[in-house]
């Protein structure tokens, strides 16, 4: 069955076995040629190792420290380096109709978030009303660059009339079309877009991180590779594969998944693509004692609709992943039921609370059109671990009550006196059906 984000149990458990949870990612500074009286007489290289979780603020450290380093003039052009990963930057059969939203990010070995939900290859926004009704709505880009151009048709509506606004990338291209109405007194709405080409946007913000140091560069930003005889003058690192779980798994992030599977093709394959990191995820999930014949992982994060899993496979990772010495650290970051905390409960913030499920079930929770899943671990009234996975596939009505109320009902079972079935649970009733959407 298509399991949707449920996929990402298979990715998370082999980054934290393969690269392990002290793991981290780097983005490197270079030059091409000796830098003498604060002049570099060449390119400045910026090289990305796939971090996904570099903001603003990463980029702003790197450029104090090229001017620790004493460079204050850059003659020749600033290079942005991804070839740590390929340049297929979206994954096999994700729909073009997501392309402009955050969860469906263009992957790249050098990229930038905007936030830290880390989501990566994104910026955001963010849209203020006007001083009355009738005037243009104002915008600011977060964070600001010069690689995202804004066309701006949304007007200020009444006090109290709808809000229509709509922010939307057109594909291919770097243009962002602002229509709709933000009524006046609105408080400041925020809306995510994705970049096309997001290493010529990481670029671009550390290019005014350099200009806010007063290090000029009078070159180009252009794409290429950085020659081995390159100097490093700047490294930044990221949290550790161990910590970025807890933002990848409870906010159920997409773009961190196939970061992942890439890096894990680099570091073992030396080959950042689908294909080879996507071969280490299988070998690993063979290695705890999955039946890999039957099923077939086609990304790290569940959007593609060519992904296939059994809940037996899915069971089988959970088991297996118990042993590993990481496994705390890994279950920890899982989504928590019932707990309103973003980064404790997660996906699962708002499902079975009030319930024995709640502070206790630890899932992983999945969707897409058609589709809902639910697989992970919950202690039942005997104090017993129970793994368990649900998947659902092409329905119409939402079967997500039903996964809530077996959670209910696992943590609810003593095997000296079992509980009535939950036929229906309607603290499970919410308006958030998708994961991916912000507001939940």
């Amino acid at each position: 069955m298509l399991p949707a984000s449920n996929t990402k149990l298979f990715s998370s458990t082999a980054a934290m076995h393969v690269l392990g949870p002290s793991y981290r990612f780097h983005t490197d500074v270079l030059a091409g040629a000796p830098v003498r009286g604060g002049q570099l007489l060449g390119n400045l290289y910026l090289k990305g190792y796939g971090d996904p979780t570099a903001l603003e603020s990463d980029y702003a450290a790197l450029a104090k420290q090229l001017k620790a380093a004493g460079v204050r003039r850059v003659y020749g052009d600033l290079i942005a380096d991804d070839t740590y990963f390929d340049h297929v930057r979206l994954g096999d059969s994700w729909a073009w109709d997501d392309e402009p939203f955050y969860y469906n990010a263009q992957i790249s070995a050098l990229t930038l978030a905007p936030n830290t939900d880390y989501d990566s290859g994104t910026a955001i926004v963010e849209s203020r009303p006007g001083a009355t009704a009738g005037a243009p709505v104002q915008l600011t880009m977060v964070p600001a660059n010069g690689v995202l151009t804004i066309v701006n048709t949304a007007t200020t509506g009444a006090a109290g009339s709808s809000n229509t606004l709509n922010v939307e990338r057109d594909h291919g291209t770097n243009v962002v079309r602002v229509s709709g109405s933000l009524p006046l007194g609105a408080s400041v709405d925020q809306e995510w877009v994705t970049v096309w080409e997001p290493e010529l946007y990481a670029a671009d913000v550390f290019r005014r991180a350099l200009s806010a140091q007063g290090i000029s560069v009078s070159g180009r930003i252009k794409n290429a590779a950085t020659p081995a005889s390159a100097t490093r003058l700047a490294r930044d690192e990221s949290m550790t594969v161990g910590e970025l779980m807890t933002p990848f798994l409870k906010l159920s992030n997409n773009m961190h998944a196939e970061t992942l599977v890439k890096a894990m093709g680099a570091v073992v394959e030396a080959d950042g693509s689908w294909s080879s990191g996507l071969g280490v995820v299988t070998d690993y999930a063979k290695s705890i004692g999955v039946d890999t014949s039957r099923i077939r992982l086609s990304d790290g994060s569940g959007l593609s609709r060519k992904v296939n899993v059994t809940a037996d496979s899915i069971t089988d990772v959970l088991i297996g992943a118990q042993k590993e010495s990481w496994w705390k650290q890994w279950y920890d970051a899982l989504p928590i039921a019932g707990n309103p905390d973003r980064f404790v409960g997660g996906t699962l913030r708002s499902r079975m609370q009030n319930t024995p499920a709640a502070n206790n079930l630890h899932g992983k929770t999945g969707s897409l059109t058609g589709v809902t899943s639910l697989s992970g671990y919950v202690t039942n009234k005997d104090g017993r671990k129970l793994v368990f996975s649900m998947i659902s596939n092409n329905y119409l009505v939402s079967p997500r009550s039903i996964e809530d109320a077996v959670g209910v009902t696992l943590a609810s079972w003593s095997d000296q006196a079992p509980p009535a079935a939950v036929s229906t649970l309607r603290t499970a009733q919410t308006t958030c059906e998708l994961e991916w959407d912000k507001a939940c």
